[in-house]
């Protein structure tokens, strides 16, 4: 099975398994990582944004015009920034890495 890692704000790293068909979101939900998904990946939020690893950017699907307008809203916006629901898991995504935005809109905390 794939597997993927979250990064966490503080370092942390967290290695997970990845099945192919479930984006980064669902991935994280169901491993307790802290991504919130407000909008439970309908593409009405920016709050499961992730920073994609330089190095895996280029191996994702670019992002659509609706994830760009989304992804404008994002706290914390990098130029490797996506979004967890719109990033499904296939098997040349196994080792994907993923860092957690130290905050995001709409959060606690943020």
């Amino acid at each position: 099975m794939p597997k993927m890692t979250f990064l966490s704000p503080d370092g942390t790293r967290l290695e997970v398994e990845a099945p192919e068909g479930l984006s980064v979101l669902e991935i994280a939900h169901r491993n307790d990582v802290d991504l919130e998904g407000a909008c439970e990946g309908s593409l009405a939020c920016s709050t499961c944004h992730v920073i994609i690893a330089p190095d895996w950017f280029d191996r994702l699907e670019p992002p659509a015009e609706d994830e760009e307008d989304m992804l404008d809203l994002a706290f914390g916006l990098t130029k490797t920034s996506r979004l967890g629901c719109q990033i499904i898991m296939k098997p040349e995504l196994d080792g994907l890495t993923v860092h957690l935005p130290a905050g995001s809109r709409g959060a606690a905390g943020s």
